[in-house]
């Protein structure tokens, strides 16, 4: 699909339900959203990483409305956020027993990821790795990370190094890693989770407020997403709805 993404053209996993229809094994899960849909249109590594994985679910509003103004063939009925993914994979999880490897973030989260963890799901062993805060990763620091994951072999692995770098990173080592779990990309989840960052409250999620919140929560972090990327994903979408085909 890469060169330049079209809505059309993504395979998107179409509702909340349909997670419990992902097969077991290794199963490589990707999120997409407005912000992330525009990033992708001018980095073909992180177009290919996002589309070549096996499932990509739409993380936002924008995703799922655009699918249905273009009238895409079997469009998403709702948005599926990386926190649903990961409620979905943790509650199966802690059902059954098992271990989970959470991948990235600071130690420091890390630690409240493991302790909220303990607590909230009793029957999962967590295990953690804190990479190096760097843009890129040393051929030594993606030989620890591996060995690390592979070591632990977990039920369920989740790498939160925000987008692009957690997808890019997990199409190029996916051959490396030798789990037989799926392997969620969910960013921000880890401090949702870990409470170091405020999820938007229930009202704001069920009118699709979220990204407003986020951004009066986090104004210098999220305005670039909101009043660059938004503008440019509408243009994308009106460029693919009125192209010749």
């Amino acid at each position: 699909m890469p060169k330049g993404l079209k809505i059309r053209e993504l395979n998107l996993v179409p509702e909340k339900e349909a997670l419990a229809g992902i097969p077991e094994g290794k199963v490589l899960i990707n999120t997409v959203n407005a912000h992330s849909f525009v990033t992708a249109q001018k980095d073909e590594a992180f177009a290919e990483a996002l589309t070549m994985g096996d499932y990509l679910i739409p993380d936002g509003i924008g995703i799922v409305k655009a699918c249905r103004w273009l009238r895409c063939k079997d469009a998403p009925k709702e948005k599926i956020a990386g926190a649903d993914l990961f409620a979905f994979e943790m509650d199966r999880l802690n059902r059954n027993g098992g271990k989970c490897f959470f991948m990235g973030s600071s130690e420091a989260v890390l630690a409240k990821i493991k302790e909220k963890a303990a607590e909230t799901y009793p029957n999962i062993q967590v295990e953690t790795y804190s990479p190096p805060y760097k843009p890129e990763f040393s051929e030594e620091d993606n030989k620890a990370i591996l060995a690390a994951i592979n070591a632990a072999d977990p039920d369920l692995l989740w790498i939160g190094m925000t987008a692009p770098k957690q997808e890019k990173w997990a199409r190029a080592h996916w051959d490396s890693l030798n789990i037989h779990c799926h392997c969620g990309t969910i960013g921000a989840v880890f401090d949702f989770f870990a409470g170091t960052v405020e999820r938007a409250p229930k009202w704001w999620l069920e009118h699709n407020l979220e990204w407003l919140y986020r951004l009066l929560k986090e104004p210098k972090r999220m305005w670039k997403r909101n009043f660059v990327s938004t503008p440019k994903f509408l243009a994308l979408i009106l460029k693919e709805k009125f192209a010749r085909r």
